[in-house]
């Protein structure tokens, strides 16, 4: 069975990388199932990390909902990666001036207008839901983001060096002390935001962008019901590598994946989701060219490893292999149907 005329879309994601891929997904969905309008007849939901939530300053950040928010927007800083384009820092520097805030966590100004907003309509009451959906409804993104959950979760990380906030260990010292482990305070008691699990049931395709599986996937996959909605939808579920020969595609993964046991390998990151059909969670493992003689290991333990060119430099080579995980995505579908 192939994709539908209309599919629906699900990608659970995180950060910077998860963003160039929900990008890439939706240009591929405009060239596939274009609309005559510019966009796609493709429904694409993402299910977006908000483990890396944070309080500073008395406001409420989110730094992957807006890194996936102004890079579908067109309005990111391709050049530093992440923020706005065009920033300025006048207020950081009045807050450091106060001795206010992390002088290591320099926040924008541009980004400032978004943070104080979403506090603003959190303080009113508003869901971390509804705020999502307002802060995206700014521009035309062409998606339905979600986040994982409406709770409070955040990654905080142990270290030799005492526990801290995540944004902690990975801005200030650059995951430069050894991790001992991660945590997400409270997600036992969480659930899935709404929405989220009427989405994975009803998806045609769930795809894994290649984001940090420790602490983007991970935190995502940790809230109650949602590895379980993956496990069960009746869409194929495809994720990509975020491992390159050996090395993460951006960030500091190897980090993160030393402290849970992981090696920073594209074998070992795709064994740790497993296969769906030995009780994991994907179908099928895009891994890179570099890594292609991965595959048949893989491949014997009963998950399929198709190998193509994992560097996203633009928004082309982005929607190429979003392009490629979608015929993935049609021949998982065909082979189990």
């Amino acid at each position: 069975m192939t994709l539908p005329a209309a599919p629906r879309v699900v990608v659970l994601a995180g950060g910077v990388g998860g963003s160039k891929f929900v990008v890439g997904v939706r240009e591929a969905a405009r060239r596939r199932w274009p609309d005559g309008e510019g966009g796609t007849r493709a429904r694409i939901t993402v299910i977006i990390n908000t483990g890396d939530d944070l309080w500073l300053s008395g406001l409420r950040l989110q730094p992957d909902v807006d890194s996936m928010i102004y890079a579908l927007a067109g309005v990111n800083d391709t050049g530093r990666g992440w923020g706005r384009a065009g920033e300025s820092e006048r207020v950081a520097a009045e807050l450091g001036a106060w001795g206010a805030g992390w002088p290591w966590f320099t926040l924008g100004d541009l980004d400032l207008g978004a943070h104080v907003a979403r506090t603003g309509w959190l303080r009113d009451g508003a869901t971390v839901t509804e705020v999502v959906g307002r802060l995206a409804g700014r521009w035309p993104l062409g998606v339905r983001l979600l986040p994982m959950t409406d709770s409070e979760v955040d990654t905080h990380v142990t270290t030799s060096q005492g526990r801290m906030h995540f944004q902690e260990w990975w801005t200030r010292h650059r995951a430069g002390l050894p991790a001992q482990g991660f945590d997400w305070p409270g997600i036992e008691r969480s659930a899935p935001a709404p929405g989220v699990r009427e989405a994975l049931a009803e998806a045609d395709a769930v795809l894994f962008a290649p984001s940090n599986p420790v602490v983007s996937l991970g935190p995502i996959l940790a809230v109650p019901g949602i590895a379980e909605a993956v496990r069960s939808s009746p869409g194929a579920v495809v994720g990509v590598s975020p491992i390159i020969a050996g090395a993460p595609v951006r960030g500091m993964a190897d980090a993160c994946l030393a402290a849970v046991g992981i090696p920073a390998a594209a074998d070992a990151v795709g064994r740790h989701y497993g296969a769906r059909t030995s009780g994991g969670l994907l179908d099928a493992w895009v891994i890179a060219e570099e890594d292609a003689a991965l595959a048949v290991a893989l491949e014997a333990e009963g998950l399929s490893a198709p190998v193509h060119p994992l560097w996203m430099r633009d928004r082309d080579t982005a929607a190429a292999l979003a392009g490629a995980v979608l015929d993935l995505v049609d021949e998982v579908r065909r082979t189990r149907d």
